[in-house]
């Protein structure tokens, strides 16, 4: 029989912020997602890094906004990465998106600019890419 691992948000914050829209000139955008975890066994510990961008898709793909949040998450019961239950891959993102969501509305909102209001995702898509770009400390 298996055990189930729970796990918490202990944390979030924005590293990196650019945005640009000198040269943004279109309403026809388009979004990236780009996760990294590590996963540190001691402390059974994961930090999620979450790089997020938005693109202009008739000005060369410009991105005129990149964001990198990073979200530290505890998980109970578990100490090797093997052991993480896939559904927190998937839930980690879902829990951060939405700080990320308010983080862009508000940039934007205090630039002066229209303001940009992401919509929600289904982001279970990228459950596999997540698991696939974390590593072991």
């Amino acid at each position: 029989m298996s055990k189930s691992a729970s796990f918490q948000l202990i944390s979030y914050m924005f590293t990196k912020v650019a945005i640009d829209f000198e040269t943004q000139q279109t309403k026809k955008v388009d979004v990236n997602f780009e996760p990294h975890g590590v996963f540190n066994q001691k402390t059974s510990e994961y930090e999620l890094k979450l790089d997020f961008t938005v693109i202009d898709t008739e000005n060369d793909n410009y991105q005129f906004i990149k964001v990198t949040c990073v979200g530290t998450f505890k998980i109970e019961g578990v100490t090797s990465k093997d052991e993480i239950p896939s559904f927190f891959f998937t839930n980690s993102i879902a829990i951060v998106f939405p700080y990320l969501r308010a983080f862009i509305s508000t940039i934007t909102l205090q630039a002066n600019i229209p303001v940009l209001v992401l919509p929600t995702y289904n982001l279970s898509e990228l459950e596999p890419v997540l698991r696939a770009n974390t590593i072991v400390k």
